[in-house]
């Protein structure tokens, strides 16, 4: 039968969604009021919804519902969750955290590969991450390090040179090692005649 003169249903009441008070997600349509984590009811977005087959959650609750369990799996940095979800009506602990964690990690190559392929600064030796990286003479540094090794002057692109792995402004790689005698910048012709 068709839909005249109205719009698609509600994936949560069931009753006509019209246009101007329409969110879709998963290709359902929802109310903007009924637009609602099915756990803790908080009002969802596009930025906060995690939808799971028919079911829409807040990330939160989704991650505690679906996401992985057990020691180590808290929210935030370093955190070990005790919440059951229980206040939610999620039920999530079904067995004993060391049977819902994997016996030996996914991730575990992943963090080490991360760890090894960490580049070294060659001035001072420690990591250098791509927030703080710097590429001179074929070689990562981080910024306060990209300095000449004669003057200590800060260096940029338009004035670094490189010789055997260290770096140099221009004005000193030509004192140190541009060519020598009249006419290149090393004798003048006033110390020439004394």
């Amino acid at each position: 039968m068709p839909n005249w003169g109205g719009g698609a249903k509600c994936g949560a009441c069931d009753k006509t969604v019209y246009h101007a008070e329409e969110i879709q997600c998963n290709g359902r349509s929802f109310h903007k009021s009924c637009f609602l984590c099915m756990a803790c009811r908080k009002a969802l977005d596009s930025t906060t919804v995690a939808a799971h087959e028919s079911e829409i959650y807040c990330k939160t609750c989704y991650g505690r519902k679906y996401g992985p369990k057990g020691i180590g799996f808290g929210q935030g940095a370093g955190c070990l969750s005790t919440d059951t979800g229980d206040h939610l009506g999620l039920n999530l602990q079904q067995g004993s955290p060391k049977s819902a964690r994997p016996s030996t990690p996914t991730n575990a190559s992943k963090f080490a590969k991360k760890v090894v392929d960490v580049d070294k600064c060659p001035r001072c030796g420690k990591s250098v991450y791509a927030a703080e990286k710097i590429m001179g003479g074929g070689k990562p540094w981080h910024k306060t390090c990209f300095r000449c090794a004669i003057c200590g002057k800060s260096l940029e692109s338009t004035n670094v040179t490189d010789k055997d792995g260290e770096l140099y402004c221009k004005v000193c790689y030509a004192k140190n090692f541009g060519p020598k005698g009249i006419g290149f910048g090393g004798l003048t012709q006033v110390e020439k005649k004394e």
